[in-house]
């Protein structure tokens, strides 16, 4: 069984839309598909699944009042079943390791050739375990410069507890991570490399352990909502703060334009790759199923290559979807069905989202450039 967790570092990214799109395009592949959610402080997937709100879900489980297999619920899209979650029930954001521990044993003994973990927005530990049960999560983010930073920061803050778990407790290693989280500033003015010098200085079997760990640590990015082929350059700026502090690298499983058909496909209590499976969007969402597929009988050779070529093809869709829209736009001008003054219309609706976006993106960079002239490094 393969395990794609779906994180992201900010809310309103499109986590849950790509989680649940993405179950059905590889159950469409003949796959057999466990999804759940487990965005626990804001259970909403069964509303992208068009699910009606289901009696119980993993907190009736977490709390004892179901067993495992009375949350896992079939849905009408072939291969895939559900397990829901539950933001009702107070404290399940933060669950304690006996329940963490128990829903992992779960998931792990499920009969699915791909289990799906819609995870919550954020960095909370629990988030970040689930995501390191995979080697090969997903991080979706978007191209404004909130979003890029917080993925790129909940990609540190998984490396730094994938090096906590790495660690013995009082191990000199531990120790020395220890030190360094409480000197807060110090920490921040290191990145992992350097860390790492140090840690192998007092602790080279730690630190060996922990380098084993970290090469398996390879996750995915999408970048969802996109409006231009340039947006897709923001995943480079990810990619490069990734190698150079993190000592990581990233696949990119592709890019996925901004499309308000998502909301009319929610309207309607229907995933857009089935209420629209041939727009830009759901193929956008067939083409990574593809990729994921396609990883199952093509191992990597040439890591550092194949990363390269991950991110060229990103690009290229991106312009290859751009030059698609433009066409599309032309013809429904052309046609009548689409009038110049709805054209118009919006354009100035997108400048002036676009106008918000920028007023944000200029304060964080402001608040981004105080702190590396302090010697932070994000």
């Amino acid at each position: 069984m393969q395990i794609i967790p779906v994180a992201s570092g900010k809310g309103g990214v499109g986590k849950s839309l790509l989680s649940a799109n993405l179950a059905i395009a590889l159950g469409q592949a003949g796959k057999k598909v466990l999804l759940a959610d487990l965005d626990l402080g804001a259970s909403n997937l069964h509303l992208v699944l068009g699910v009606q709100a289901p009696k119980a879900g993993l907190g009736t489980f977490l709390t004892g009042s179901s067993s495992f297999s009375d949350i896992v619920l079939p849905t009408n899209y072939p291969n895939v079943s559900f397990i829901p979650g539950d933001s009702e029930i107070p404290g399940l954001t933060a669950l304690r390791a006996p329940q963490k521990n128990s829903l992992t044993k779960n998931f792990l003994s499920s009969n699915a050739d791909y289990l799906i973990l819609d995870l919550g927005a954020g960095t909370h530990l629990g988030i970040l375990d689930f995501f390191l049960l995979s080697g090969q999560g997903i991080v979706v983010t978007a191209p404004s410069v909130t979003a890029t930073l917080n993925a790129y920061l909940f990609l540190k803050n998984t490396v730094f507890r994938l090096m906590y778990g790495s660690f013995k407790k009082d191990s000199a290693a531990w120790k020395k991570l220890e030190d360094l989280r409480h000197d807060s500033a110090a920490l921040q003015r290191m990145y992992i490399p350097r860390i790492m010098e140090e840690i192998e200085k007092v602790d080279p079997e730690s630190a060996a352990k922990f380098k084993k760990k970290a090469a398996s640590f390879r996750p995915r990015l999408v970048m969802n909502m996109i409006d231009d082929p340039k947006d897709a350059d923001k995943a480079l700026k990810i990619r490069r703060s990734c190698k150079e502090y993190l000592n990581i690298d990233l696949e990119h499983l592709g890019v996925i334009y901004r499309d308000s058909i998502q909301d009319t496909a929610l309207a309607s209590r229907l995933p857009v790759i089935i209420y629209k499976p041939q727009c830009m969007l759901s193929q956008a969402v067939y083409r990574i199923a593809d990729k994921i597929l396609q990883a199952e009988t093509e191992p990597m050779e040439d890591i550092a290559a194949f990363s390269d070529d991950s991110f060229q093809a990103a690009e290229m869709e991106a312009a290859i979807d751009h030059e698609s829209r433009m066409n599309y736009v032309e013809e429904l001008v052309g046609s009548g069905a689409l009038s110049m003054g709805d054209l118009a219309e919006t354009i100035k609706s997108q400048q002036y989202e676009i106008s918000v976006l920028r007023k944000e993106n200029l304060l964080l960079k402001n608040k981004i450039s105080k702190a590396l002239q302090q010697g932070f490094i994000l």
